[in-house]
């Protein structure tokens, strides 16, 4: 137990580092803070730390070692729980961070809220990329592989990027057959809010092609937005498959150029590795797997 109560105290040190605010955490002075990484440093025969006097930084061992340890107390605390009466029922405050893609997130949350009434969700609904760990979220959805590890990931299920415009647009301005007919279209396009670069089209191109032009009639930091426009026939957009699947059926939205099209993207539910996974993260996590892709449950 000495031994976990050193981890407790170097990871508390590696995240806020301070040894000051790591001894406040740990409801100790900042010499014994200081005391016992030395005892851990001595024990290890490594040093953990850079110190200077005005900052701490972690050593490459520091890092090596601060990953194995994130686990270690994580499923220390996963253990305690287990054996506990809060284990049993989910209950408090979930703050999460979730892309602006509404129509897919919320009815799974509302039907989430209606199962466990007594957990309270704090939704942050942005397409940012927001620190999980430095700004206190309990777990985020994201695109993409996950590179931070300092966080647990579970998939939730796969999409597909489309081209897509409404049938009225098509019989005006006609059917692109390559992606260079896209040059003579309205396009509608997506940008991201952080860097404010155009989101790509995933388009196939031939090696010695040139890369099509693609007119833009909109620009949009929501995708959401670029879809609205798509259903009033305001042009040709680029959009994530489970947006535009119930407009394909009713016939308001049409698929182009579906053969020049490769794309695949993933939903992934992201969470600290350093804290323990609660009653009330873990339905979450597994709500999300069940119901946010149900075809493939999260696999």
């Amino acid at each position: 137990m000495d031994s976990l109560g050193s981890i407790s105290v170097f990871v508390q040190v590696a995240e806020t580092r301070s040894f000051t605010e790591a001894g406040r955490l740990q409801g100790v002075s900042s010499s014994a803070v200081g005391k016992s990484i030395a005892r851990l440093e001595a024990r290890l025969g490594v040093r953990l730390f850079h110190r200077t006097t005005r900052s701490i930084t972690l050593t490459s061992e520091g890092a090596l070692f601060l990953q194995r340890c994130r686990k270690i107390l994580a499923e220390v605390e996963a253990a305690e729980l287990e054996l506990s009466d809060a284990a049993a029922q989910p209950r408090g405050k979930l703050r999460i961070s979730l892309p602006q893609v509404h129509g897919l997130v919320m009815p799974v949350l509302t039907e989430f809220m209606a199962l466990f009434p007594q957990i309270e969700l704090d939704l942050d609904l942005t397409d940012r990329m927001v620190d999980v760990v430095e700004e206190g979220f309990d777990a985020v959805i994201r695109t993409g592989k996950p590179r931070d590890s300092r966080l647990m990931a579970r998939p939730l299920g796969v999409f597909h990027m489309v081209l897509v415009a409404s049938p009225a647009y098509l019989q005006q301005r006609g059917v692109p057959q390559t992606p260079a007919d896209l040059a003579t279209h309205a396009c509608l396009r997506h940008t991201f809010h952080a860097t404010g670069k155009l989101e790509p089209w995933p388009l196939i191109r031939e090696a010695d092609a040139a890369e099509p032009r693609l007119p833009t009639r909109l620009v949009s930091t929501s995708i959401e937005a670029v879809s609205h426009a798509a259903l009033a026939g305001m042009g040709i957009a680029c959009l994530p498959d489970f947006m535009t699947r119930e407009a394909e059926a009713q016939g308001q939205l049409c698929r182009v150029l579906a053969a020049h099209l490769q794309h695949v993207g993933q939903f992934w539910v992201l969470w600290p590795s350093s804290r323990h996974a609660t009653a009330k993260l873990r339905v979450f996590i597994d709500h999300l797997a069940l119901r946010l892709f149900p075809a493939t449950q999260g696999r």
